[in-house]
Formats: structure tokens, C-alpha cells, sequence
């Protein structure tokens, strides 16, 4: 599997734990809130130390070079408690930081320091590196972090004595079943942040096959699924069109706790899958979650076409998770 360091959560927490293991103070800013239109969503992070060294993203590039300047010419700070920074609130500042029109973004920026911090900013990145979320209470008087039971999907909440940030692994994507769909599918998943790896026991489809950044299983999906991509960060695509492997891969993706699951195909090979799984014992409850025909109904044809509709419905079922909603709004 890719390591899960290719995500930005984690690369921002890996850089804080490298700089506080050196001895050096860091800041941390968290995106807490948005109003309106904004480039970067609640609890994206970005983390800099007083060396201008910095790693994450909290606006797109607008606010990051003020910050970062900040920091480094704002010397030792007064205080080690966390503050608020509240951006866009005025045309002026909508103007200076070119916000989207009417956005506001509320900033909350901690100092961590390398003997209260290193050892909870290493709890974060031993349990991301596990793919077990982290739910860090940040108490607003002292900067101390304490931690909670973390929740799927990840979330930030502002109280009167804390804020909670939940923090959550990676999200993967395997693809069963290599082919043009599969290639294209693949390069959108990592160009929006996922670690994708495609399975494909069948030798002669394997070879030609080389696209940079997925890695390749030659292997049966059961197993694979069964210990790589179980937990809620995942996503399972068949797109083999061949039910010897498809089936076998969404009999596991269906024991997983897998956040999409989809299968390609035509509604007559939907119609047929779904009989062949019913006579395995699939219950109806279980096969609602497979979503097939994969992909949203935008009458695609071309491989091209058909993974943009496929990544649409990933990113979209994605999102619904996240906001707690019952439906998409498209």
C-alpha cells in the first residue's frame, strides 16, 4: 500500500512531531469554522515553525504567506493559549486575502511547545498511522490537549472551554480490475488526495499496465480487502467486468466497513450481479450499499466520461458522510 504520510492530515502532524523532536516550537493553525464560500474546509491544518518551515493548507495560498510571516517575525509569543483569527470579515479583508465573495474563515492558532506537546502530537501520528481516527480536546485557557473517543466522519466543534478536532486516517481506493475506466478513474482519485491501488489477478490484463502512483496487487480481492481496506476511509470500485473477481470483491467490500462501494456495468449486467449475489446469501439491507450501475447518471459512454461520473459519486457520497445528510444535493 502507498503509506498513508501521502496524506496532508498526516504530513502536517509528521512535520510538527519532526520539528518538536528537534526541540522547536511550532504553530498550528486549524480552519475552525466558514461562513459563505470558502477555499479550504473545517479542520484543515497547517503547521510552521520559526524557521519559515511550513507544511499544510488552510486557504489555498491566500492567508498562508501572512501567517507564515507571522509567525517568523513575531518572535517568542506572549502567550501559549490558543487564539482566534477571524479572516474576511470585512470587504477590505474579502479583497486583501481574495476570499470568494461573501466568505469568512475563522482560524484557530496554537503554540506547541516541544515539552507539553511532543509526546499528544505523537499519539495523533501513531494513531493515523494505524488508521484509527483521534478526536484531540484543545482546552482554550491553557493550550493542553487531551483526548476522546473519535467519531467517523471527522469533525471540528467550538465550545466555551475546548474545541474538539477529529482527525482522520487516509482515504484509499482500490480499483478490482484493470482496464481504460481503472486508468482514468485512478489518476482522478489521486489528483483528490486518495491512495489508490488497483486489483488485478488476471496476468494478461496486468500487462501494459503502468500508471505512476498505484500501486499493483496480483492477487484475489477477498484477502487484500480484508486487510487494507476494511475501515470507513475506503472505497471498493469493481470494474473488472468479470464476475469471477467482481463478486468475490464486493462480497468482501460488503463484510468491510467501507464508505462507497460500487460496481461498472450496464443495468442488465446490475440486474443479473444482483441475482448471482442473492443465491450467495446477500441481503437486501447489504445491497443497497453497492452502488451499480457505478458512477451518476450523466449518459457517459467513454472510459474518460465514465470516471468522471464514477469520481463524482465517490467524492459525493463522501461529503454526505461527512455532513451527516440524507442525500446528494446535485
Amino acid at each position: 500500500m502507498p503509506e498513508a504520510n501521502q496524506d496532508p492530515a498526516f504530513s502536517v502532524i509528521e512535520h510538527v512531531s519532526r520539528w518538536l523532536a528537534r526541540g522547536e516550537r511550532a504553530w498550528l493553525c486549524t480552519v475552525l469554522r466558514t461562513w459563505g464560500s470558502s477555499p479550504r474546509p473545517p479542520g484543515s491544518m497547517l503547521a510552521v515553525n520559526a524557521a519559515g518551515e511550513w507544511s499544510g493548507s488552510v486557504s489555498g495560498g491566500c492567508l498562508e504567506e501572512s501567517l507564515i510571516r507571522e509567525v517568523v517575525e513575531g518572535g517568542e509569543p506572549l502567550s501559549t493559549a490558543p487564539r482566534l483569527v477571524d479572516h474576511g470579515v470585512t470587504e477590505e479583508e474579502q479583497e486583501r486575502w481574495r476570499l470568494p465573495c461573501g466568505g469568512r474563515m475563522r482560524l484557530v492558532v496554537e503554540v506547541l511547545d516541544p515539552d507539553r506537546h511532543a509526546g499528544p502530537v505523537a499519539r495523533v501520528l501513531d494513531d493515523l498511522a494505524e488508521r484509527r481516527a483521534v478526536t484531540r480536546r484543545v482546552n482554550w485557557a491553557s493550550g493542553e490537549w487531551q483526548f476522546a473517543g473519535a467519531s467517523v466522519p471527522e469533525r471540528v466543534e467550538e465550545h466555551e472551554q475546548e474545541f474538539l478536532h477529529t482527525i482522520g486516517p487516509s482515504l484509499r481506493m482500490l480499483m478490482i480490475g484493470a482496464g481504460e475506466v481503472a486508468r482514468y478513474v485512478g489518476r482522478m482519485a489521486l489528483m483528490n488526495g486518495f491512495s489508490v491501488a488497483l486489483c488485478e489477478p488476471r496476468p494478461l490484463f496486468l500487462e501494459g499496465w503502468e500508471e505512476p502512483g498505484i500501486e499493483c496487487h496480483a492477487c484475489l480481492p477477498d484477502d487484500l480487502i480484508q486487510r487494507d481496506f476494511n475501515d470507513a476511509h475506503c472505497a471498493i470500485l469493481a470494474l473488472g467486468h468479470d464476475p469471477r473477481i467482481d463478486d468475490m470483491g464486493l462480497l468482501a467490500a460488503l463484510e468491510s466497513n467501507a464508505f462507497y462501494i460500487g460496481a461498472m456495468g450496464s443495468q442488465r449486467t446490475a440486474a443479473q450481479r444482483r441475482e448471482r449475489l442473492y443465491e450467495l446469501g446477500v441481503t437486501d439491507s447489504r445491497m443497497g450499499r453497492i452502488h451499480a450501475p457505478i458512477g451518476f447518471s450523466i449518459g457517459s459512454k467513454a472510459p474518460p466520461e465514465i470516471a468522471v461520473a464514477t469520481m463524482a459519486q465517490v467524492l459525493a457520497e463522501r461529503y454526505r458522510l461527512l455532513h451527516r445528510v440524507s442525500r446528494y444535493d446535485v
